[in-house]
């Protein structure tokens, strides 16, 4: 059968997150530093991840943009092959603080507001996408190998992974679970689903044939096994620092022109001379 690689995305530098305020479902957009992160990240998996086949994103803003830029920097398709989709979900959205949304981090109460989204809410939001949307790609493998990068937020990234590296769905990896994950913006966590080694005695189920949901039985596919290539790997943003004088924070204005749009007629090395003094 064929591997499947995952992306697990947090979304760029949003208002919000410069404000330091609880924002899960409130729709903060990328600051004009948060596009810049999105515009290294998708350069960096454009060369160093596999062509997508799959994009999920969130369906607030500061995740949609992350993912449409991701998707504008993959190569293009093979011939006679569509062009990959971003499909938004509400399932991937963040955490909802309730009452909370708003408040700047350490203003709020000790106590949790009563209307928030509860920690076992976000893992059967995280469940329902995994059997939702994972598995029918997962039971498509065959022979072909799949990309699927998952733009979202850091709270639902980590209840994800929790779910992923449970035991209702694949077969034990070597690493333990973290429950403490968290994710840097535009930072990603990359996943590898492959076939388990087994002795050639050991019967096998094919990934292509049909699986019960998961049960207190075992892991729905226990003959994959799920394993971490890299964890919150933020090395696209090597090197990027913010506009100073409060521009790289502001939000970012699709209507500005930045420097490199001066610059597009421009050979290449002095194209990237450009960028790299937008990006000081």
């Amino acid at each position: 059968m064929g591997k499947l690689n995952i992306f697990l995305i947090r979304h760029g530098e949003s208002v919000d997150n410069v404000a330091g305020l609880y924002a899960g479902s409130r729709d903060s957009p990328l600051t004009a530093h948060g596009v810049l992160q999105a515009r290294r990240l998708a350069s960096h998996l454009a060369t160093a991840a596999p062509p997508a086949t799959h994009i999920f994103t969130s369906n607030l803003k500061r995740a949609v943009y992350t993912a449409g830029t991701v998707r504008e920097a993959q190569p293009p398709p093979l011939a006679g092959m569509p062009a990959v989709d971003v499909v938004q979900l509400l399932d991937l959205r963040e955490k909802d603080f309730g009452a909370d949304e708003g408040k700047k981090y350490g203003q709020r109460d000790h106590v949790r507001a009563t209307d928030a989204e509860t920690h076992d809410a976000m893992q059967a939001r995280a469940s329902r996408f995994v059997d939702s949307q994972l598995a029918p790609i997962i039971a498509a493998l065959a022979d072909k190998p799949a990309c699927v990068m998952i733009v979202a937020h850091g709270l639902i990234l980590a209840s994800l992974l929790r779910v992923l590296r449970g035991n209702a769905w694949f077969a034990s990896s070597s690493e333990p679970a973290d429950s403490h994950a968290s994710w840097s913006n535009t930072g990603y966590t990359q996943l590898v689903v492959e076939p388990l080694l087994r002795s050639s005695s050991q019967p096998r189920q094919g990934a292509g044939e049909p699986s019960s949901p998961p049960s207190n039985h075992g892991p729905r596919w226990p003959d994959l096994r799920l394993s971490i290539v890299v964890f919150n790997n933020t090395t696209h943003l090597v090197g990027l620092k913010k506009t100073r004088g409060g521009i790289g924070s502001a939000q970012f204005d699709q209507k500005q022109k930045t420097l490199t749009s001066f610059f597009a007629a421009a050979p290449p090395p002095k194209k990237r001379k450009a960028e790299d003094q937008l990006e000081k």
